[in-house]
């Protein structure tokens, strides 16, 4: 079985073309400059060309204003944005109308309660994206390496798409796949050498933990693309 997998917060060649050997689905940019992991809309640009017409490129951005969307869209043609910040529906909607491209909204979760946040997005964002609630004093949404109760998906719709986030490594995917099963999952400091450096060694680790686990025992549902 297959599901979607996402090695994000790429910068280099050697990271693109790690992700693109391992099967990743899609690969993504971090677009906001406190990130370890930022990048500027032409080198991601550039980055994104290795991988057009194998993965789906996906801009990541922290409540950005339609200028910086903009120059993000105009400058690599990504396949989908991801909505990390604080965006409200109506900002979504007002995104995906703007750009006509399908858009992911994540969500810090820690709790049961967090999950029922995404109930005004539905029917809005066309995909999910679960990620661990930042440390306290953390300047970051995402990419903090930590992670959260993972059975706590489990309630979710089973046709829901999302993807699972937050603290994922190749030491703990196969209990993350055995306790949400999710449809997707998105990894990026957990294949990385130090904050924002990506290790084609420790991507190619991790695709072969993901199918490790794919050959285990059967999950309780299927993992489904």
């Amino acid at each position: 079985m297959t599901h979607d997998i996402k090695i994000c917060g790429l910068k280099t060649d050697a990271a693109v073309d790690a992700a693109l050997e391992g099967g990743a689905s899609h690969v993504g940019f971090i677009f906001f400059e406190k990130s370890p992991r930022h990048i500027g809309p032409n080198e991601a640009a550039r980055l994104a060309a290795r991988g057009r017409g194998k993965v789906k490129s996906v801009a990541v951005t922290v409540d950005a204003d339609d200028a910086m969307l903009h120059a993000i869209v105009s400058a690599m043609s990504p396949d989908m944005l991801q909505l990390h910040g604080k965006e409200t529906p109506a900002r979504v909607a007002e995104v995906k109308a703007r750009f006509g491209l399908p858009v992911m909204k994540a969500f810090s979760v820690s709790a049961a309660a967090d999950l029922e946040r995404i109930a005004p997005y539905r029917g809005v964002a066309d995909r999910f994206l679960f990620d661990a609630r930042p440390p306290k004093g953390s300047d970051l949404p995402g990419g903090n390496g930590v992670s959260f109760d993972w059975r706590l998906l489990a309630a979710l719709d089973p046709g829901l798409e999302y993807m699972l986030s937050g603290g994922l490594n190749a030491g703990n995917i196969a209990d993350a796949l055995r306790q949400a099963n999710p449809p997707g999952i998105d990894i990026s400091s957990g294949v990385e050498s130090a904050p924002g450096i990506k290790d084609p060694a420790l991507i190619a680790k991790f695709f072969e933990a993901v199918e490790a686990a794919r050959a285990g025992p059967p999950a309780s549902r299927e993992l489904t693309s």
